[in-house]
């Protein structure tokens, strides 16, 4: 028979399944539940499996210092507490941990309990018949230390969590979408798809809020936007709106908005030193010729600067064509640049998909028939790739210079290095993970996950005795 495990009235223990690792926690035998410190309470999941979210701030005092846990609610009971207040507790099961190598699943009910020196209160139910509680003593188990809630250690002691993650997209039904969604989903975490256009928002400086059909929308630990060109202004509007709220979003509003004017991006790329195909843009019709001269001889491409998928896209392949394009275009009041046509592209570019400032597949696409175009959308075909040094160096850059967390960027071999077309915010997924065999999903969680984790505790500065006074 092995010793018994004797706690003290208080007590060093940790919840490491929560990413809890050091708590200081009242023993108490005349409670017969467990409760744990717990505000900003929410459910979340499919009915059948409910899940319930949570932050505390495991250190007495440092409010600064806040970690969100997530876990299944196993029950929903009505707890009356010592001074005879009765309320409705969520009940979840974790990993009790009390040193020693000592663990075991213990229920937790969750409640308010900031204003108490102990975070947790360790309930009767939840000693085994192996432990042995002595009310004169206190801190029997071996010693731990808040240090662990420091920016050194935190991200290696917090487990991964059930997250929430909205899907920005007005198209549930692609495959984009649906691998979001899937691959979220087996992880544990719960995914879900949100209409963009139907989303409205509260603006204030208070309680700034989401709105959804009607509904104000909950915390969510991530924001996946998939925003279509048509609707780049309020997608981003609402983009802007998480922001505010502090979620993290894999890609930013600002980013969003410079990669899809084309102008703006290019010039963004220019100025990090990105090799393109020399680009030239004008407003009066008098400038056409001069347009034309600043790219070089035909054949030349001329773009609408926000057209997606190979639309608005025009190749040029004399002078006088250029000029009635041009011409035809402006004629629409229609914003446009004209570009240099890479001829030994030969219809093909190069897409690199790149996540968390690394490139994680590459696919070579090539144009059907006679088309210049290689974009898949347009029946073209893709085929992985081994990129250059010099490519893959290109690619990340532009993704930095977006400050996109996952982009498409696309790119021409020329005889003088890559030159880059476009970055993509809202890249497709088909292509390339079908192309490349790789979980691309996968590895957009993987970021996620990472990212999301709880930030570290801030040093606070003692006051002295002389400034005390």
């Amino acid at each position: 028979m092995s010793d018994p495990i004797t706690l003290g009235w208080e007590e060093w223990l940790g919840l490491p399944d929560l990413g809890l690792p050091t708590l200081r926690a009242k023993v108490d035998t005349g409670a017969r539940t467990s409760a744990l410190h717990a505000f900003e309470i929410e459910t979340f999941g499919s009915a059948r499996a409910p899940k319930v979210r949570f932050d505390i701030h495991p250190v007495p005092g440092r409010d600064d210092l806040s970690i969100t846990c997530s876990a299944p609610v196993i029950d929903r009971r009505e707890v009356t507490s010592s001074n005879g207040e009765t309320e409705m507790r969520y009940v979840i099961e974790t990993l009790l941990d009390v040193g020693d190598g000592q663990t075991w699943p213990i229920e937790v009910t969750l409640t308010d309990r900031g204003g108490m020196t102990s975070r947790m209160l360790l309930g009767r139910q939840a000693l085994r018949e192996d432990v042995v509680v002595t009310p004169s003593e206190r801190f029997l188990r071996p010693e731990r230390s808040f240090d662990v809630y420091s920016a050194k250690k935190i991200k290696q002691v917090t487990p991964n969590r059930v997250l929430r993650i909205a899907v920005l997209s007005r198209e549930p039904n692609t495959y984009s979408t649906m691998r979001l969604v899937h691959e979220g989903e087996s992880r544990g975490h719960t995914v879900e798809v949100i209409d963009t256009t139907r989303c409205y928002m509260a603006i204030n400086a208070l309680a700034p809020e989401v709105y959804y059909d009607g509904q104000r929308l909950p915390r969510y630990d991530a924001v996946i936007p998939r925003i279509g060109a048509s609707i780049t202004s309020y997608g981003t509007a609402v983009i802007r709106q998480f922001e505010t709220l502090g979620t993290y979003c894999v890609n930013g509003s600002e980013g969003i908005s410079a990669s899809r004017d084309k102008l703006h991006a290019h010039q963004i790329l220019a100025r990090h030193r990105v090799g393109m195909p020399t680009t030239a843009f004008a407003a009066s019709p008098k400038d056409t010729d001069n347009l034309i001269s600043l790219v070089g001889t035909a054949p030349l491409i001329v773009k609408l600067l926000e057209s997606t998928q190979g639309k608005g896209v025009v190749m040029a392949e004399t002078k006088k064509a250029a000029q009635s394009v041009i011409d035809a275009f402006r004629g629409l009041k229609a914003n446009f640049l004209v570009q240099d046509f890479v001829k030994e592209a030969a219809g093909e570019d190069i897409r690199c998909l790149v996540i968390a400032g690394k490139v994680v597949a590459s696919m070579r696409r090539t144009a059907a028939g006679d088309d210049f175009r290689s974009n898949l959308h347009r029946g073209g075909t893709a085929e992985a790739v081994k990129i250059s040094p010099a490519e893959r160096s290109a690619a990340v850059k532009a993704a930095k210079a977006f400050n996109l967390g996952m982009a498409g960027v696309d790119l021409l071999r020329s005889s003088e290095g890559p030159k880059l077309l476009e970055v993509n915010s809202s890249p497709g997924l088909e292509g390339i993970e079908k192309a490349s065999k790789k979980n691309i999903s996968g590895l957009l969680y993987d970021h996620i996950e990472a990212q999301v984790k709880p930030a570290p505790m801030k040093k606070t500065r003692r006051r002295s005795s002389k400034s005390a006074g």
